[in-house]
């Protein structure tokens, strides 16, 4: 029987991200961010819910890190609020931003706890958004301003950064059509723009932990790539799928890893095609230290006639968590991975998400027993296993989410948590799967 045992060093942690944990939207000088301008919005927000409290995360974090150190929990990915650096997001340093992370980090280390801190997950300052967010070359210069600060302040207390989490969620979603902050519908050129940006973003941010993060200082970035599961393992199926992951994927990976954008993805934005400076490359292709994968759902391919790639319609009764998009895939934790790797010949991956939500998780009686969530993440963590040993460079795992949290456009209704989190009292219970989670790493296997 397979004992599904990780390799000794392997890194297990939670995940979670500043606008949606923190709250104190406003507090000590913090400056309003495009999701706290986008949930005032009739509509936009299930329930008109807000991220102005959240999970108080701001005033309780000390309680949230002991709560972490008495679940064996070693490793914590987080993101620093860029509003609450620069209101502005540049101009005037809030240096009230910057004692509140040296307080968290001090206290992170008291625990024992090391961070994996991001420095942009979505909430970009309002009023850069007003001169044009992302849309713009400008946005390029605050970032570069911002990531020089946090790297500066924080490198003796941070070894483990990631630059940007989910470009095309905060670009294509953002100026495309989509769901997420500011909720436009710009057009191809302007979305191609954005994203390119934000590329350039993530190189300023490698080069400011090149430069300011010292001795022992590692970088990468977190994507969120489409896995693309072959039908079945026969060659012809896995190439199928191979070559869909390429080419729904290479607008971003393209040029982080490779230094340059795919002759097909240009060809097709055609005139739509972003403008680039001389220079930005040489910033974007900055060797990583590791590549952070955020992965939830997968798409199956197969070889349809010819050979030719085929998508496979997931039927109306396909199992699926309460989020619409997630479909219960778990392979996509087997050849997410192993793409990435073959393709790019990438040495080191982090999964730095992964994880499923669900609406109605009551606490009874001081539990709240989701086995559907220990069952959804026992299957995904097999899929990993599976593609480490097979020699997959996959070196950690950090689940989404240590704690119930502010889900974006579902607000407080849809919960991705280990804990359960009463959001009228911000009571925190560990759920089932926490204590499962909690076994899991201190053994170092799956139970």
């Amino acid at each position: 029987m397979t004992s599904y045992r990780f390799p000794k060093d392997f890194i297990w942690g939670v995940a979670a991200a500043a606008p949606q944990i923190e709250g104190a939207a406003f507090a000590d000088g913090k400056g309003e961010s495009i999701w706290d301008r986008f949930a005032l919005k009739p509509g936009k927000i299930k329930n008109g819910n807000t991220p102005g409290v959240a999970c108080d995360h701001y005033h309780r974090y000390r309680e949230d890190f002991a709560l972490m150190r008495g679940l064996g929990i070693k490793h914590y990915r987080l993101s620093i609020a860029w509003p609450r650096i620069y209101p502005l997001g540049d101009g005037t340093l809030n240096q009230a931003g910057l004692d509140f992370y040296r307080r968290l980090l001090d206290t992170l280390a008291e625990h024992g706890i090391t961070p994996w801190v991001t420095m942009y997950h979505w909430d970009l300052p309002e009023a850069l958004e007003r001169r044009g967010g992302w849309r713009t070359r400008a946005v390029v210069e605050a970032f570069a301003r911002y990531a020089d600060t946090i790297v500066s302040a924080f490198g003796d207390q941070v070894k483990n950064w990631i630059t940007t989490n989910e470009i095309p969620c905060f670009t294509d979603r953002a100026y495309g059509g989509g769901n997420k902050a500011p909720g436009l519908n710009e057009g191809a050129t302007v979305v191609n723009q954005a994203r390119h940006h934000a590329l350039v973003c993530h190189g300023h941010g490698v080069r400011a932990v090149r430069e300011h993060g010292g001795r022992g200082a590692r970088v990468g970035f977190a994507e969120n790539p489409e896995p693309t599961i072959p039908d079945s393992e026969s060659a012809a199926d896995v190439a199928a799928a191979r070559a869909v992951f390429f080419t729904d994927n290479s607008r971003v990976l393209e040029p982080i890893l490779c230094g340059r954008y795919s002759t097909r993805y240009l060809r097709s934005a055609g005139v739509a095609r972003p403008k680039v400076r001389r220079g930005d490359f040489a910033l974007i292709a900055q060797p990583v230290d590791f590549v952070g994968l955020n992965i939830y759902s997968g798409a199956i391919v197969r070889a349809g006639r010819g050979g030719r790639p085929e998508r496979l319609p997931f039927p109306a009764n396909y199992p699926r968590a309460d989020s619409p998009w997630l479909y219960r895939t778990p392979a996509a934790l087997y050849w997410g991975p192993r793409f990435v790797a073959d393709i790019y010949g990438v040495k080191s991956i982090i999964i730095t998400e992964n994880g499923c939500g669900y609406d109605d998780e009551p606490v009874r009686r001081g539990q709240c027993l989701d086995l559907h969530r220990r069952d959804f993440l026992r299957s995904y963590l097999k899929e990993l296993h599976r593609a480490i040993a097979g020699s997959v460079p996959v070196h950690g795992y950090l689940i989404w989410s240590f704690m119930d949290n502010f889900e974006w456009q579902d607000g407080y209704a849809r919960r991705f948590g280990l804990c359960h989190v009463n959001f009228k009292t911000q009571k925190r219970t560990p759920k089932l799967s926490a204590h499962w989670y909690a076994e899991v790493m201190r053994r170092n296997r799956l139970l």
